[in-house]
């Protein structure tokens, strides 16, 4: 396994996410139901295989993903490292939402209780709160860093401007910096290139990988002229991630299908793989709700694409860029003052 840097810390390349942990509730539960004893065996195999990053939520599962790690990790707490979010709705009261002094206080305090640890090595803020001030939730951050019952602090799904804005008031006032920015990215959904990479390149600020294989579609089971079987539960996932036009997930597909060939791969793993190859990619979050899954998706590390394999992803994967990146990918003058980033 490699490791890459994160704030202060070395984190492996393949992090797991908790999210089908626990199984309970109506919308963050519907992941998975793996209890504490299937949890433990999972946790096995990802330490033998050096990922030592496990990543939650406490909307996951109503807390009852953030339960079942922290049984499974029982007695080994300091061979891990613990991230975990707060910040979107965990009941309907009015302070039960947000990153108020109050919410994020208490979503602290409840973490730590669900977790069984005395401290959490990376917070993260689950989406911006645009109620609250943000001096009034870096500086609670800031608190509970000194209090020792965090350790780094991150963000997830925030916008570029909302970042910036954040970082630049916590170097103003001394507060800790966000080092880690949770982000939806893949080979069919690469809108993270265009603002927040180039912002995370120059603010030192690791991304962390969420939905890899873009809400189920690189799997391997879509594939053109391949109907999913009416009982799949990858219709309900495609639904509730951002559109993606069929023909353009079967491009990526028809090229991922030829390089798994090339390579003796699956393939889930020349779409994990090729996220590795990224520039500011600190670590991919991968889920898995049994021993196979999670064998499969740790097979994507220990070997590197090509550069005419990253090549041939990204020429069918590539989209139109938004304004005003646009010009910079058409015209001599802007590309030659701002070139793109490369890995």
């Amino acid at each position: 396994m490699d490791y890459r840097r994160l704030g202060g810390l070395e984190v492996p390349v393949l992090s797991f996410g908790a999210g089908t942990f626990g199984g309970r509730g109506p919308l963050f539960g519907a992941w998975g139901t793996t209890d504490v004893h299937e949890a433990k065996k999972l946790v096995d195999l990802c330490l033998d295989a050096g990922v030592t990053m496990f990543d939650t939520a406490d909307v996951y599962s109503d807390g009852a993903s953030e339960e079942v790690l922290g049984a499974a990790i029982k007695g080994r707490r300091d061979a891990v490292l613990l991230s975990t979010k707060a910040g979107l709705p965990t009941g309907d009261g009015p302070n039960e939402a947000g990153s108020s002094r109050h919410h994020l206080t208490r979503a602290a305090e409840n973490a730590l209780k669900r977790l069984e640890t005395d401290y959490i090595d990376v917070f993260h803020l689950h989406g911006f709160d645009a109620h609250t001030p943000i001096e009034e939730t870096l500086s609670t951050l800031d608190d509970l860093v000194r209090a020792g019952k965090i350790r780094y602090v991150g963000v997830s799904n925030f916008a570029g401007w909302q970042l910036m804005k954040s970082l630049a008031l916590a170097d103003r006032h001394g507060w800790p910096r966000y080092v880690s920015h949770q982000v939806y990215y893949s080979l069919v959904g690469r809108d993270y290139e265009w603002e927040l990479m180039p912002l995370a390149a120059d603010q030192g600020v690791g991304a962390t990988v969420w939905s890899p294989l873009g809400w189920g579609r690189l799997t391997g089971r879509v594939r053109r002229g391949t109907p999913l079987p009416p009982n799949s539960r990858l219709h309900a996932t495609k639904e509730a991630g951002p559109p993606v036009a069929d023909e353009d997930v079967y491009r990526v597909v028809d090229v991922l299908d030829e390089i798994a060939a090339e390579e003796g791969k699956t393939v889930p793993q020349i779409a994990l793989n090729w996220l590795l190859q990224r520039p500011t990619v600190s670590s991919v979050l991968i889920g898995a709700r049994n021993e196979e899954q999670l064998r499969e998706n740790l097979g994507a590390v220990g070997w590197t694409l090509a550069p005419e394999q990253v090549r041939r992803l990204d020429e069918a994967s590539v989209r139109n860029a938004p304004y005003p990146h646009f010009p910079y990918h058409r015209q001599e003058g802007f590309a030659r003052i701002n070139p793109p980033l490369t890995a």
